[in-house]
């Protein structure tokens, strides 16, 4: 299992690095034991951080909701729980 990815009480936690107001919103691999990804929001009035639980929830093909913000509101450091995600959460947010 990837460094990133951890599995608690039936959830998964994430552990993320966000880069704002890139060209596009993306997976960009990892970041020392976090998974990197650019967003194109902006970190301005909490679009970012709104922006990254919709990529999150796209990408793992589940509802917003199941997203939820941990830690890191102000941070690029950011944990996220999922709950209701695959078995194979990693590769789909790899996209493998």
């Amino acid at each position: 299992m990837v460094d990133w990815l951890r599995e608690v009480d039936g959830a998964i936690i994430l552990t993320i690095h966000v880069q704002p107001g890139a060209k596009r919103s993306e997976v960009a691999g990892e970041y020392g034991d976090a998974l990197k990804i650019r967003l194109a929001a902006p970190a301005v009035d909490g679009r970012a951080n709104a922006a990254l639980l919709a990529f999150i929830a796209q990408r793992l093909g589940l509802a917003r909701s199941a997203v939820e913000l941990k830690s890191g509101l102000t941070s690029r450091r950011k944990s996220l729980r999922v709950t209701g995600a695959r078995p194979d959460a990693g590769h789909c947010l790899l996209g493998q």
